[in-house]
């Protein structure tokens, strides 16, 4: 009974009466009125008629489509084409050799000692006229990382690494390069070395 008397209900308003002991607090909510529909000025009807009637987003990505398709592509069909190199590329190691033959390696063990990565081993012995020649120079291709030191480090431009990146193999033990390996390197590729030496030297 206490409920029923709590809420009465007319046809517009409720008034929910509170018995609190001390006072009554009662609540009126009065029913708001139906919203008028907005009202569209001619420019709106318009702009939603472009849109909705005659496919403005459609034909504008359209429009961007056909723009591009005429464009030079700035993709490359690589392998088949291969974009520029810096001359400071660093990529797979070379001993180099003088336009004489000689090998250009003193044996200073200067790339040896500053390699932070400790790839580099080499062994020498001393010639018949009292020079240093290289019997061993070993890389392992797996520790290097690119730092360009031993290049940097070399009196005579000996070790660089050279302008190619195309050197993955099947096995780890192919990428342990020995003496003979880093030469065929140097004579397969001494032609773009000496360029990019030569593009670089002002800089070093």
């Amino acid at each position: 009974m206490a409920l029923m008397k709590l809420f009465s209900l007319t046809k517009s308003t409720f008034t929910p009466a509170i018995s609190l002991g001390i006072r009554n607090c009662s609540y009126k909510v009065v029913r708001s009125p139906n919203k008028l529909p907005e009202e569209h000025t001619y420019a709106e009807i318009t702009d939603d008629f472009v849109k909705k009637v005659l496919l403005h987003e459609f034909l504008q990505g359209l429009s961007i489509v056909f723009g591009t398709t005429f464009k030079e592509p700035a993709t490359i069909n690589y392998p088949f084409e291969k974009g520029p190199l810096s001359p400071r590329f660093r990529g797979e190691h070379a001993l180099r050799r003088y336009p004489s033959g000689e090998e250009r390696c003193i044996a200073c063990k200067l790339c040896e000692a500053i390699c932070p990565a400790q790839a580099i081993t080499i062994e020498a012995e001393e010639r018949s006229d009292g020079s240093r020649r290289t019997t061993r120079y070993d890389i392992d291709m797996t520790k290097c990382i690119y730092c360009g030191f031993c290049q940097e480090a070399c009196p005579v431009d000996a070790i660089v690494e050279g302008p190619n990146f195309e050197y993955s193999t099947f096995t780890h033990e192919e990428l342990l390069y020995n003496k003979e390996k880093l030469l065929d390197n140097g004579d397969k590729w001494e032609v773009e070395i000496a360029a990019n030496i030569e593009a670089d030297h002002l800089y070093r």
